[in-house]
């Protein structure tokens, strides 16, 4: 089940614990890619808040917001640049992406296999996406207070066998928001030293998966092209078949 746009833009931008949350996740997605001019940046779900860096240094950021979620006007002050799709048919034409980022999208969808099907049509060869999750061993799941303790939470094995049956390869994963989903003044102020300490222990979990994975493209089973002679020379027929017809008898001058 999908939360409301309102829903979700309240927590990320009218609480601190939201802020708190957007800034780690965006923190470690900006030191997995470095933005491209020349790249196309979409994100679907509610995965805006985790784009902003990005809009000034790539050439099209889409923001993709899912029917049953709604959709808000983003960025605020600036051009928008977010639209309402069906979670089965995105608005884009196939392989126009360079980077994809899916946040409150995958987890609360009715199908999930759909979600991924189309991230893998819209991305070009060679594009990369990252998926954020709810970890299934992190307490963020098991809080209601949070947009993460909502849809399917999953652990690491659980996501990334699904991205492979999908068309996608894992290549990093990594846990985010260590510190626990709560209010309290002192979790806040100590949440920056908890996300640092998070990276050096991987035993420690996060609330949320983050699993960066690119796309798969096979090799065609036929490559080149079938050269056709419609009128073979038979000059070996007779060895093939093994004939033993004379040879023609030399002309005498």
């Amino acid at each position: 089940m999908h939360l409301d746009v309102q829903d979700l833009r309240d927590f990320y931008y009218r609480t601190q614990l939201g802020r708190v949350a957007q800034r780690a996740i965006r923190d470690q997605l900006v030191r997995l890619w470095r933005p491209a001019p020349g790249q196309t940046l979409a994100g679907y779900g509610f995965a805006v808040p985790l784009l902003r860096p990005f809009l000034s240094e790539v050439r099209r950021v889409v923001g993709l917001m899912p029917g049953p979620q709604g959709v808000m006007p983003w960025p605020a002050g600036m051009p928008n640049v977010s639209v309402l799709c069906e979670e089965h048919a995105w608005p884009l034409p196939t392989g126009l992406v360079d980077r994809l980022v899916l946040m409150h999208g995958l987890e609360t969808s009715s199908d999930p296999g759909a979600v991924l099907d189309e991230a893998h049509r819209v991305l070009g060869p060679g594009g990369r996406a990252v998926f954020v999750v709810p970890n299934r061993a992190g307490l963020w799941a098991r809080r209601d207070g949070t947009p993460f303790g909502y849809g399917r939470p999953y652990s690491n094995a659980q996501l990334e066998a699904q991205l492979r049956l999908h068309g996608f390869t894992p290549e990093h994963s990594l846990t985010v928001l260590h510190a626990p989903p709560s209010q309290t003044p002192f979790w806040l102020r100590t949440a920056r030293m908890w996300e640092n300490l998070g990276r050096r222990l991987p035993w420690l979990a996060g609330g949320v998966l983050l699993v960066e994975a690119t796309k798969q493209v096979y090799a065609p089973t036929r490559g080149g092209l079938r050269a056709v002679v419609k009128r073979p020379l038979k000059v070996l027929d007779g060895v093939r078949g093994g004939s033993t017809a004379p040879e023609p008898a030399l002309r005498q001058r």
